[in-house]
């Protein structure tokens, strides 16, 4: 299964070093990390496609670990292994209980570990593309929906953000998984507005206080309504939180710095590029260079700097 990524959380540093060579001599990306707490640091930067972890560890024990994995919608569909020398009934039946897709009794062989991981990575693709045609429905009927109250501007707008978000990510360096959740959410990232008043949608002047604490909920409303398509998960971050900013004044959550997701970053500043680039009913639109300055001068108060270096990096 080439061109997946299994994460390893294990604080024996010669054990996580040899099961790392181990994986990576079958193929497959391996991120290696001491402890609960390092492997969610890392996760924040790159999805695996499988995570494996032990049980004892310190700062952050593999119990408060897959809490934390399981609390977060764009990571719940991950598929999760312990891996420890807790091998007595109550600690397999606890883990059973969480969800965890298997569990493994160290010392455990080569042939036994890969043909888990193997089985389970089977499993989960298998599941995704059963979803795959639901999702596909599910969200092509929101959109026309959304399509039907729109004009010709909001549906090029869409497009263009989202292959605006695709370019800066790659340049990012991001992985195909997280590419395919960035595209969602760059789709959807407005959808919350179908259930705005027109009134306000088309207001030619400024909102009022009341307008404008409808006009806000969008992303609340937008995050709910794909709440329940799980091959959406990984949009639904991205919907919530693209008009956080980097200063934290942003809505719906007040969300600052590294602690708005990266995706929700992404499409912050490729949307509002688009938007200053536009025509719309309530101003008329800059010059590309006039709304990259804006984005520049936005850089490190409304914009994640380094999102606006490649962004940059991409346009120029």
């Amino acid at each position: 299964m080439p061109d997946l990524t299994v994460l390893i959380v294990e604080d024996h540093d010669i054990l996580r070093e040899g099961l790392q060579i181990l994986l990576e001599s079958e193929g497959y990306r391996v991120i290696p990390a001491a402890h609960g707490g390092e492997a969610l640091k890392q996760m924040e930067y790159l999805t695996p496609d499988l995570i494996l972890s032990d049980i004892s560890m310190p700062e952050m024990d593999g119990y408060a670990f897959y809490d934390a994995v399981r609390s977060r919608p764009e990571w719940v569909a991950i598929p999760f292994i312990f891996l420890t020398a807790l091998g007595d009934r109550d600690s397999v039946f606890a883990s059973k209980r969480l969800g965890v897709e298997d569990y493994l009794v160290k010392p455990v062989d080569r042939q036994e570990l890969v043909t888990t991981i193997r089985s389970r990575l089977e499993r989960s693709q298998q599941l995704m593309l059963a979803q795959l045609q639901q999702a596909y429905e599910s969200s092509l009927i929101m959109l026309a929906n959304a399509i039907e109250l729109r004009d010709k501007y909001t549906r090029g707008h869409v497009e263009r953000v989202m292959r605006y978000a695709l370019l800066v990510a790659e340049r990012l360096g991001w992985t195909d998984a997280q590419l395919r959740s960035l595209r969602f959410g760059a789709i959807l990232h407005d959808i919350g507005k179908i259930y705005i008043r027109e009134s306000i949608l088309s207001k030619p002047g400024l909102l009022t206080d009341e307008e404008w604490a409808e006009m806000k909920q969008h992303t609340v409303i937008g995050a709910d309504l794909i709440r329940n398509i799980p091959f959406l998960s990984g949009a639904i971050p991205i919907i919530r939180h693209h008009h956080e900013r980097w200063d934290g004044k942003g809505y719906p959550d007040g969300l600052a710095g590294e602690d708005i997701p990266l995706g929700a970053r992404i499409v912050a500043v490729v949307d509002c590029f688009d938007a200053m680039t536009t025509d719309r009913v309530y101003h008329e639109s800059s010059t590309a260079q006039e709304a990259i300055q804006e984005i520049i001068d936005g850089r490190g108060t409304r914009y994640d700097p380094a999102v606006v270096d490649a962004f940059l990096s991409i346009y120029s």
